[in-house]
């Protein structure tokens, strides 16, 4: 497999190519590490290759909130400036005055 970097940044706010949803960043993998059903789960016509990053996010669409595991190949950056209302992004994010998210601090024993 080929070596790649990551397109998209922890704190980066994005949204799906296809599905109406968007979510905040809050982990990579190089490439994908889910399970092999989680992988056969998705229509062989629109499975994403492995060998590119996926992405862990805070996601929302009008109905929900909810982690989403998604290709990088399925993103694109939200140019929006709404605030994402999921609960779970306040535990690991704050929000800047100019909009940005910014990780926490980690704390060391």
């Amino acid at each position: 497999m080929k070596a790649s970097s990551a397109k998209f940044a922890i704190g980066q706010v994005v949204r799906h190519r296809v599905f109406d949803f968007r979510g905040l960043i809050f982990d990579v993998d190089p490439e994908f590490d889910n399970t092999e059903d989680w992988w056969l789960s998705i229509p062989e016509e629109v499975r994403p290759h492995k060998d590119q990053p996926f992405y862990h996010l805070f996601a929302e669409n009008a109905e929900t909130e909810y982690i989403a595991y998604v290709s990088e190949q399925n993103l694109l950056p939200d140019h929006s400036d709404e605030p994402l209302r999921n609960p779970m992004i306040e535990e690991m994010f704050t929000r800047d005055k100019n909009g940005s998210y910014k990780a926490h601090p980690i704390l060391a024993n």
